[in-house]
């Protein structure tokens, strides 16, 4: 009904270009036709392909004037106010003789009362238009909508096989929060997808539901899903952050009134915090987004601001979930040379982190936090800030196990203890690089893999905290007094 109201408040208020940005262009075209019925004022839609046709009253459609500038022409002669809708117009938006004639019969709108509407899943309008035009939004269905639409899909499954759905009460509600931002009719397609899978839902069936319907949202490719996830087990060590994870995932899956936010990894290269971040979506059971700060660059000015925004939308539209902004560094430092793009980016960022309502918890990966501006530390930006640190000697042990076994390799544990004092210094992807490393020396002397190799291999590595000494105790130094230890 709301819809209803406010599209009638601007048909009522005289708006001579209306508009409509949406997928959903028969649902437009209903509530536009009950507006012209209700008004009663004579409804005419236009297409490229079936020309102007009157929709409140039965008739043919006029094929005689499917070009653009006929239909335009003919709008502006007639003297009988109308209201003309103009479905997918945006390609025609870049021919100046379109733009005058639009112009034209807006500005006629005084005298001769017609009303155009652009209708189409994105339009950019013209700056000649931009005074004159008025942007109205079609809802997107309520929880209580959604809810409804799934139900009616386990109804519709159970008209099509006889059978009654499988549907949990938990599984139900965690299927209505991740269809959140999808239209009425992609919502019902999902759903019915999901029940006439199995016959019931399940959190498979939920996973499934998130993979389509980011292909639904995606359009720029700035946002990419990363779908293998881990456990927090998957982690060694970071004990500290698995434990305010735990504190804080319930208030997030049931979306509390004070959902948490997010939290910033800084460290030492190869520690581990990319692994953290695909932990913490694991932990969550939610949906990893993973942003590229290099894909939202464009030559353009404005065009960069305008990929971030969109891509932070999306990640509104999936929520719940989790973003991940990988090196943040790289793509919001205060360099200079950017034009002023990278505080641009940081403004847009920082006020969608202050305004954002749905719950996507924030994870950013930083290498050189020195190149991060102070606005984005300061506490309130993120929960807490973590400093992911070089493993100690219980946590390299279990590393250097973990990669062998990966890669069904054995070494015995007397073996890999002698090893340890050499692997001082190392981070995990080090030690990981040190078993590969070992290993094709193994194969090279078609011999199976001893401690042996491994020492070698150890022996002719020098780890980051070696070769960039000085930045790495100056980063330790840093976060010693103003970071938690992760």
């Amino acid at each position: 009904m709301h819809e209803f109201d406010d599209l009638k408040v601007l048909l009522q208020a005289r708006s001579p270009l209306i508009v409509i940005e949406s997928y959903e262009e028969q649902r437009a075209l209903q509530l536009i036709r009950r507006l012209a019925v209700n008004l009663f004022r004579p409804l005419f839609q236009w297409s490229c392909t079936e020309g102007l046709r009157r929709l409140d009253v039965p008739s043919d459609a006029q094929t005689f004037n499917t070009e653009p500038q006929q239909v335009l022409a003919q709008i502006k002669g007639s003297k009988n106010p109308g209201i003309y809708v103009l479905c997918d117009f945006h390609p025609f938006l870049q021919e100046p003789r379109h733009i005058r004639y639009l112009k034209e019969i807006a500005l006629m709108h005084e005298q001769v009362g017609h009303t155009l509407v652009l209708l189409s899943h994105a339009i950019s309008i013209p700056a000649e238009l931009a005074r004159l035009c008025y942007r109205f939004e079609l809802h997107l269905p309520s929880d209580q909508q959604v809810r409804q639409l799934v139900l009616e899909a386990a109804e519709l499954y159970q008209q099509h096989t006889g059978e009654l759905a499988d549907m949990p009460p938990e599984a139900v509600q965690q299927l209505v929060q991740n269809l959140r931002g999808l239209t009425f009719e992609e919502v019902k397609r999902l759903a019915y997808k999901a029940i006439a899978n199995d016959g019931a839902i399940s959190p498979a069936d939920v996973s499934r539901v998130n993979t389509a319907k980011f292909r639904l949202l995606q359009t720029e490719g700035v946002l990419s899903q990363v779908y293998d996830t881990k456990a927090l087990d998957d982690v060694v060590g970071l004990d500290n952050l698995k434990n305010w994870l735990l504190q804080r995932r319930t208030v997030f899956v049931q979306q509390q009134r004070d959902t948490p936010k997010g939290v910033l990894l800084t460290g030492v290269q190869g520690t581990g915090k990319s692994l953290a971040a695909k932990a913490i979506a694991g932990a969550f059971g939610v949906p990893l987004l993973l942003l590229d700060m290099a894909s939202l660059y464009n030559k353009y000015i404005g065009e960069t601001e305008k990929n971030l925004r969109q891509a932070l939308q999306l990640a509104d539209a999936m929520a719940p979930c989790v973003l991940w902004i990988d090196e943040i560094e790289k793509g919001i430092s205060s360099g200079q040379g950017d034009q002023g793009v990278g505080k641009r980016l940081l403004g847009t960022l920082l006020t969608w982190m202050a305004e954002r309502k749905a719950a996507v918890f924030l994870v950013a990966t930083a290498n050189n936090i020195h190149e991060l501006a102070p606005e984005l530390l300061r506490k309130g930006r993120f929960d807490e800030l973590f400093f992911v640190d070089l493993p100690e000697e219980a946590e390299r042990l279990a590393l250097l196990k973990l990669h062998l076994q990966r890669r069904e390799l054995e070494l015995d544990a007397e073996g890999l203890t002698k090893l340890l004092p050499l692997t001082t210094g190392f981070s995990g992807a080090e030690l990981e690089q040190a078993v590969v490393g070992a290993s094709f020396r193994a194969q090279s002397e078609a011999s199976p893999l001893s401690w042996h190799h491994l020492e070698q291999e150890l022996s002719q590595t020098q780890p980051i905290s070696v070769v960039m000494a000085e930045s790495v105790a100056a980063l330790r130094h840093w976060a010693s007094s103003r970071c938690v230890k992760a």
